[in-house]
C-alpha cells in the first residue's frame, strides 16, 4: 500500500480510472457484440442501427486511450464493411 500521501492519492486517481476504463470497454465489447450477431442472424435493420450506435463509442473509448485510434479506426471499419457487405466480412 502507499505510504506518502501523493501515492495515495495516484492509488485512489488509478481505482477511479480503472473502472472507467473497464466500463467504456466493455460497453464497447457488447455493442460490437450485438452489430456482429445481428448479421449473423441476418437482421441487419438492427445491425445497422446499432452501428449507429457502436461506431461514436469505439470513437469515445479511443479519445479517452481505453484502446489505440488505429485500432478504433479498424474496429469501425470492419463492423461497417460487415454490415453493408456480409459476405466480405469475417
Amino acid at each position: 500500500m502507499a505510504n506518502h500521501k501523493s501515492a495515495e492519492k495516484r492509488h485512489r486517481q488509478s481505482k477511479i480510472r480503472n473502472a472507467r476504463n473497464t466500463h467504456i470497454r466493455s460497453t464497447m465489447r457488447s455493442l460490437v457484440k450485438k452489430v456482429r450477431t445481428s448479421v449473423v442472424e441476418g437482421d441487419f435493420e438492427t445491425a445497422q442501427a446499432t452501428l449507429v450506435k457502436a461506431i461514436p463509442y469505439i470513437d469515445k473509448a479511443a479519445t479517452k486511450g481505453v484502446i489505440h485510434k488505429a485500432t478504433a479506426s479498424r474496429k469501425i471499419s470492419r463492423l461497417t464493411k460487415l454490415v453493408i457487405n456480409p459476405a466480405a466480412g469475417e
